[in-house]
């Protein structure tokens, strides 16, 4: 593309030929850039059933905070190992939420569930609450073994008192799921089975070592 502009007598036209050439420029420029990858997005599937007889919830409050991460974990992006400490991402696809706000809110959901813990909260509404779930979100990704991927959820927790933010119990839980198959929406529903399972069995862990802990005087 060539463009001329001839010298004018009159400072005006100078200045408009200019912003015409810059305006020209600007457009060829964007005609050659990469469009956007479509990208779709996901819920995590499979929220945990409400069980049906859960008795006198306790009478106590119980605050969950959202997970810390490693870098790689942190984003929206459906993180794949296609081998041995190779990390890369599922190319047009992302969770509707960073993956630690996915775990935060399926472990509310399975308490909730659960129903034997009377309060519940999270850490965005910053309530004061007599216990808190503190975790490091440890894996959250698929891994292939062999031709089908499955999908590994691991988190290391302490269950805190907020008075003294004193640790009372800690554990790492970990689930695995495998997928249907190797396409997105397979991993995607392996990741909701993995969840969900990690999710219910840290629920009831969290309702054995609150029920231990010795009435105040």
């Amino acid at each position: 593309m060539t463009i001329v502009c001839r010298r004018a007598r009159r400072d005006g036209a100078v200045s408009r030929c200019a912003v015409v050439l810059a305006a020209t420029l600007l457009l060829a420029a964007c005609s050659v850039l990469p469009k956007a990858e479509p990208v779709d997005t996901y819920l995590l599937p499979g929220a945990p059933d409400r069980k049906t007889d859960t008795g006198t919830p306790l009478p106590v409050s119980l605050r969950v905070a959202k997970p810390a991460s490693g870098v790689h974990l942190a984003g929206q992006r459906i993180v794949v190992m296609p081998k041995n400490n190779q990390v890369s991402v599922y190319h047009g696809a992302s969770w509707s939420e960073p993956a630690p706000v996915l775990v935060r809110d399926r472990l509310i959901d399975a308490l909730r569930a659960d129903g034997r813990i009377a309060a519940l909260s999270s850490d965005e509404a910053r309530l004061q609450a007599d216990y808190e779930i503190v975790s490091d979100l440890r894996a959250f990704q698929s891994e292939y073994r062999g031709d089908v991927p499955q999908a590994v959820v691991r988190l290391d927790v302490r269950l805190v008192e907020r008075e003294g933010r004193r640790i009372l119990a800690s554990r790492t839980f970990e689930s695995e799921a495998r997928a249907a198959g190797a396409d997105v929406p397979a991993v995607v529903n392996a990741f909701g089975a993995a969840s969900t399972r990690l999710a219910s069995e840290l629920a009831a862990w969290t309702v054995e070592e609150i029920r231990r802990v010795p009435p105040r005087q």
